[in-house]
């Protein structure tokens, strides 16, 4: 009976490679799963390629909107920025592309699953404890990881076996791209002192000559933490984000140039560009300042770190990750309202905020004395109980 195999397909040099070896090297009848996260023209030609490495059956999924509703949406919420700066661009769409191979593989009765990842990198780390964590029983093949082999040999491999790739040994990036935005890496770019070449990294935002002299001003509605419109007009979480890149990009906002602490120990240099997710959690975050209770804010934003971790590190099906998604989805009952964004010059900007449920109240904050409700006079007795530890510390211990 012949072995079937589902594997995670993205059409490009790795995954044609493994496509063929898992064919010819151990048998199996290759069902090749592409999911559309939005990686633009890298699905080109997906099929000549899949065809000429003999896959028995090519499944092209579109998952755009599910996944920006249900993985980059609960990040958002979350505020969740890799070691405070990096919105998960290629970690938020490893989970759905595992769950997608996991769902075809029962489907199908496929014997196992299959990826293109090294060893050295975290989509290794990201898949196999995806899929481990939704079908623990599915075994795992890594033809690259497992052959080790390198660029050159897959070039060879893919050569000796007609599989059309434009691939060379001079290897300039890796790029991953999706809807949230585009990870580079590799090249030049490992050289951590080297300026990233605008020309040939960048895509998605416009450099700094081709800047427009005039901001932009949008305005972000959201309802209960998720956006939900641009100046007043309804759209889709798809075409809100799209919206967004295209209005941010123009002002060259979303440009990370960053060395990260990977999974498996290595420092990496890696450049992103994420138009969109920085302009919508920047605005996000500031709602959230005049929506959330003192504490809830001030905790919530301790936990933001340790989900972003989570998804980083392959965590995504993980209960922890559940769970913080239950306390996040609790703070953001009443984070509805308007911010008024400036787009300029590379940055995204608030200018204003407002909301139904806004904790900001103008009578306390004036300093205007016609309107001002607080009561003065209960400053000075806080004060005083509130100083009162350190008060009796330096009666009793203090220096003076």
């Amino acid at each position: 009976m012949t072995k079937s195999c589902v594997l995670a397909f993205s059409g490009g040099l790795d995954t044609s490679v493994c496509a063929a070896w898992l064919r010819i090297e151990r048998g199996y009848d290759v069902i090749a799963v592409t999911v559309d996260v939005g990686q633009g023209r890298e699905l080109d030609g997906i099929k000549v390629r899949a065809d000429a490495a003999g896959v028995a059956d090519l499944v092209v999924l579109d998952a755009r909107q599910q996944f920006v509703t249900e993985f980059c949406w609960p990040a958002l919420k979350a505020n969740a920025l890799y070691e405070g700066r990096y919105p998960l661009v290629s970690a938020l769409s490893r989970g759905l592309i595992a769950s997608e191979l996991v769902r075809i593989a029962r489907e199908r009765g496929a014997d196992a699953v299959a990826h293109g990842c090294t060893g050295k990198g975290n989509d290794q780390v990201r898949f196999d404890t995806s899929i481990a964590s939704l079908a623990p029983d599915l075994p795992i093949v890594a033809p690259i990881r497992e052959t080790g082999m390198q660029r050159d040999e897959a070039i060879a491999y893919a050569k000796d076996h007609d599989i059309p790739v434009t691939a060379t040994t001079e290897k300039l990036y890796s790029i991953d791209e999706n809807l949230w935005g585009r990870a580079i890496e590799s090249g030049v770019l490992e050289d951590p002192w080297a300026q990233p070449p605008a020309k040939d990294v960048y895509e998605m935002t416009a450099a700094d000559h081709e800047l427009p002299d005039e901001p932009d001003d949008v305005v972000i509605g959201f309802e209960q933490g998720l956006p939900v419109s641009l100046d007043g007009e309804a759209m889709s979480a798809l075409e809100l984000v799209e919206h967004m890149h295209v209005l941010a990009g123009r002002h060259g906002v979303g440009r990370i140039d960053m060395i990260e602490n990977r999974l498996v120990g290595i420092k990496s240099r890696e450049v992103y560009e994420v138009p969109a997710a920085t302009a919508l959690m920047t605005a996000h975050d500031d709602l959230e300042r005049m929506t959330l209770e003192r504490d809830v804010a001030r905790f919530k934003r301790s936990i933001s770190d340790r989900y972003a971790e989570l998804v980083y590190n392959g965590l995504w099906f993980s209960p922890l990750r559940k769970a913080l998604d239950a306390f996040v989805d609790e703070t953001q009952t009443y984070v509805t309202g308007e911010v008024k964004l400036r787009l300029w010059k590379g940055s995204a900007q608030p200018l204003g905020r407002r909301s139904p449920y806004g904790l900001y109240d103008t009578s306390l904050a004036t300093y205007g004395s016609a309107d001002d409700a607080f009561r003065h006079e209960d400053a000075a007795g806080f004060i005083r109980l509130w100083s009162l530890p350190v008060r009796v510390w330096a009666e009793r211990q203090g220096d003076a």
